[in-house]
């Protein structure tokens, strides 16, 4: 009886002995990656024929560690067998023969195809584990599109590639999944994660959200109006829309709902307002590193052309706040955290933020930049003693910036193929010209089109993702309607951004609805009503001088921020029906139609547009004094 009570604890403590010392192994893989990163950042030695294999084999084996099978022992016994696997291919890789012709006379050896193939299925399972099925199967898609393509209609059909070739492109040209997507993911994006990583486990993120309280709280709707300002600063540096919402939405949809705001309101707002966070300067989560990269652009100038349609989208998300507030006749919060000593307590977190900002702008190496903040970081908080970072807060910031890279690199290695799949085949072209054919010439029905499939790529696909495969196909469209090309990748970044806030999947939105307590759908609902400035700020990015691009001046930057401005007001007293009291149907109508008058790209149009708001507006000020 004791013998099998005692082989009975062994079995049940062999698995818990097994699962510690896999935590123990990413520990310290997790926190090597991150080293290994800075080091690569700081000195640049070896190419990227070399780092990116390297950083990829990395990310495979720690997904696989961290997103378990199960915690079964024998799944766990697989997981380390598939770790292993990726590493004998990833070696395998950084071994090949660049430098010889034999590959490209013959082809690739047995043993090399078969690793390359093997590290295909291996990036897609780890894929699976960190972003989903649906980017697994979009890149296995595009693969048997580039192998089976020959027997497709004429209209989409390709030459077919063989397996071989396809793998010898894939994986040992430097292109597909080691192209400029995941170089990008990491370079810069994993040094930008990791700064977010060191300033949220240094407090900076509890900060934020406590300066916004204490600055906003106080006002109609304050913890709405709170969680907008929190949302955009903690935003731009999580680089994930979903993570912000559960992150300050755990304080501040209670606090809405406290407040008087319906459940489903208080999630619409968080999820619209940390979405809204992806495209906030200076970091603008991934997608604005692989603008730069993929438009030539320096990125310091797709900081300063991205400002006024941020702070455009935010008085959009801030007016439908205050409308919503003054609807509900809610009040301000009855106790806030004292402004002054919030300030004194955490003002040293703005030192980081200040110097990256100043860095980029003045146009140094990112990937350095992001190294350089994570630093400073560091080195603020030792300027206050209850801030003053240990060395078990450090390794706490490395290991979670390792984490939070994981699937991002992974979805950047997938989307990687994809897009070497377009080049390979030139569907890229294909699509185009179908784009402009379905369109008629018209750039408000390619719009349509490209922010509809930008929805359906973001159900299933991270921003970034959706960003980077719609990016390569529907920029050249956009261009031949006459767009610049920066203008082009600007509406696409923020076209990919809508999936988080609209229905059928809306996953900020959903995240948001469980932390309220709300229906999804309807939070989703709401969601969409209070991010219209994602659908609005585009069309006038196409439409009008709202990018301070070259060739457009100061005094038409003005005018297209006062006619886009205008376009919010109509659209969110007209969907709210309330302005200072209740808006009349016919006060509605008039500037539903002020709105139509307004886009539409004639300037005597815009000038009726305007004066028909004004007077709107003008006429129900009065009505509410005479009333």
């Amino acid at each position: 009886m004791t013998r099998s009570s005692d082989q009975t604890e062994q079995a049940q403590g062999s698995p818990l002995l097994l699962e510690e010392a896999l935590l123990k192994l990413v520990f310290v893989a997790a926190i090597a990656l991150s080293c290994f990163q800075l080091w690569q950042s700081l000195t640049g030695s070896l190419g990227a024929t070399f780092f990116r294999p390297i950083h990829l084999t990395w990310i495979i084996v720690l997904t696989f560690l961290h997103y378990p099978l199960s915690r079964e022992r024998s799944a766990r016994v697989i997981d380390l067998l598939l770790a292993g696997l990726a590493l004998y291919c990833g070696y395998a890789i950084l071994s090949f023969d660049y430098r010889g012709i034999d590959h490209i006379l013959n082809g690739l050896s047995i043993h090399d195809f078969t690793c390359g193939l093997l590290f295909i299925v291996l990036l897609f399972e780890a894929t699976r584990r960190s972003v989903g099925w649906v980017m697994v199967a979009l890149g296995a898609l595009f693969l048997l599109y580039n192998a089976y393509g020959n027997v497709l209609p004429d209209v989409i059909a390709n030459r077919g590639f063989t397996f071989e070739r396809i793998v010898r492109f894939q994986v040992f040209s430097g292109a597909g999944l080691f192209g400029a997507p995941l170089g990008i993911a990491a370079g810069t994006v994993f040094m930008f994660v990791l700064f977010g990583a060191f300033l949220e486990v240094t407090g900076a993120g509890r900060f934020f959200i406590d300066l916004a309280f204490a600055g906003a709280g106080r006002y109609r709707g304050g913890p709405a109006k709170a969680s907008v300002f929190a949302s955009a600063a903690m935003g731009s540096i999580s680089g994930s829309a979903i993570a912000n919402t559960v992150t300050t939405g755990s304080l501040t949809i209670p606090m809405m709902k406290k407040l008087g705001y319906r459940p489903e309101q208080a999630a619409g707002i968080e999820a619209a307002a940390s979405t809204g966070g992806q495209i906030m300067p200076p970091i603008m989560g991934a997608g604005a590193f692989i603008m730069a990269e993929f438009t030539s652009t320096p990125y310091n100038a797709i900081v300063v052309l991205s400002i006024a349609p941020a702070l455009l989208y935010f008085v959009c998300t801030l007016l439908f706040v205050h409308l919503m507030a003054a609807k509900l006749g809610l009040r301000g919060m009855s106790e806030t955290p004292p402004l002054g000593p919030t300030l004194r307590n955490g003002f040293h977190f703005f030192y980081p933020l200040a110097i990256v900002t100043l860095l980029l702008l003045l146009n140094y190496s990112p990937m350095r930049v992001g190294a350089v903040g994570a630093a400073i970081v560091v080195l603020t908080g030792a300027l206050r003693a209850g801030t003053r970072v240990r060395v078990k807060t450090i390794f706490d910031g490395l290991k979670r910036g390792a984490i939070m890279a994981l699937p991002i690199s992974a979805a950047c290695a997938t989307a990687g193929i994809v897009v070497g799949v377009i080049g390979q085949t030139g569907i890229g072209l294909q699509f185009t010209e179908s784009v402009v054919e379905l369109a008629g010439g018209a750039l408000w029905l390619a719009l349509v089109l490209i922010a509809g499939a930008a929805l359906i790529l973001g159900m299933g696909l991270p921003v970034t993702a959706a960003y980077i495969v719609l990016s390569v196909m529907a920029a050249p469209a956009l261009r031949d309607l006459g767009l610049p090309l920066v203008v082009a990748h600007v509406i696409i970044f923020w076209f990919s951004q809508t999936s988080n806030v609209t229905p059928p999947i809306a996953l900020a939105a959903f995240a948001g609805a469980g932390i309220a307590e709300a229906r999804p759908m309807a939070s989703a609902m709401e969601a969409l009503k209070l991010s219209a400035g994602f659908f609005i700020i585009p069309v006038m990015m196409a439409y009008s001088s709202l990018l301070l691009i070259d060739g457009v001046s100061l005094p038409a930057l003005a005018w297209s921020i006062a006619i886009t401005l205008a376009i919010i007001i109509a659209v969110a007293v007209s969907t709210e029906g309330y302005a200072l009291r209740a808006a009349t149907s016919y006060e509605r109508w008039f500037l539903v139609l002020s709105a139509a008058l307004l886009v539409y790209p004639d300037e005597r149009s815009r000038i009726l547009g305007l004066a028909a708001v004004t007077a709107t507006l003008s006429a129900h000020l009065l009505r509410v004094r005479r009333s």
